[in-house]
């Protein structure tokens, strides 16, 4: 993850991660007054599903991007791209986990990361039912309600507490790596989308592994993660970012992650 140097630069993220605040109460008001009602649910073209309140939040939100950064650049799950040649790219999931959502399943949460010349700076996970909202600021230390955080040690995959979103997210030769990993940790968990991510940060999980995702997907959860002492990075090790592949490995031990790496690369 990048660091910032350039003086400009982290005047303008400082007054990015006030905004970011304000993006996520917009978000959460909107998020919480659609929480177990009842409300249509459409299918988008990849078959995920998507309601009015992830429409309403990622709009609130870039309404206010618009308003203070209308440089910035946006990349949003709902509406798409917008300025993506900017410095500044906020980038947004309104609700990361809408099939947790609309079954009734507070482990969801907003995401919202804004990333500098393509690395991500400054992320928050917002859970608005539960209020609990992380922050990760390159260079700083990360926060849960703004109560400094940190993960755990555990350098021992067989010790090793696995995340992912769903297992049939992998699939053809991803699914037999799936199942070397599952097979060498401790415990596996599935269905806490981003909330996961948080839990690793507060150091209540060791690693996450997934396949198939976006980047408004883990841009937030990079810095989060990087400021309490983890990493999260591709398959490869290389750096997440705009360009991947949506293969994600995220761990709060970083003896952790490159036991994974060699894992998951085992030929």
């Amino acid at each position: 993850m990048a660091s910032l140097r350039d003086p400009a630069a982290i005047r303008e993220v400082e007054a990015a991660a006030s905004l970011a605040s304000r993006l996520a109460d917009a978000a959460r008001e909107v998020i919480q007054g659609y929480f177990r009602r009842s409300y249509a649910v459409e299918d988008k073209a990849d078959e995920s599903p998507v309601t009015i309140a992830d429409r309403e939040a990622e709009a609130a939100m870039r309404r206010l991007i618009g308003q203070t950064f209308p440089h910035h650049g946006i990349i949003g799950e709902e509406y798409g791209v917008e300025r993506a040649d900017a410095e500044y790219i906020w980038v947004l999931d309104p609700i990361d986990g809408t099939k947790s959502f609309i079954c009734g399943v507070p482990l969801f949460g907003t995401l919202i990361a804004l990333l500098h010349q393509g690395s991500s700076v400054l992320g928050v996970i917002d859970q608005p039912i539960s209020r609990e909202r992380w922050l990760g600021v390159a260079g700083g230390p990360s926060t849960l309600n703004g109560v400094p955080i940190r993960t755990r040690a555990c350098s021992s995959i067989s010790a090793a507490t696995l995340f992912a979103t769903a297992p049939e997210m992998f699939k053809g030769p991803d699914k037999a790596t799936w199942e070397r990993l599952v097979g060498a940790v401790k415990l596996q968990r599935y269905g806490a989308d981003c909330y996961a991510y948080g839990l690793l940060a507060s150091g209540f999980c060791d690693v996450i592994v997934e396949a198939d995702l976006k980047p408004y997907d883990y841009c937030a959860q990079i810095p989060i993660i990087a400021g309490a002492g983890g990493i999260v990075t591709d398959w490869q090790g290389n750096p997440a970012g705009l360009g991947g592949d949506g293969r994600i490995l995220a761990a709060g031990d970083l003896a952790l992650h490159a036991e994974m790496l060699r894992l998951i690369n085992q030929s």
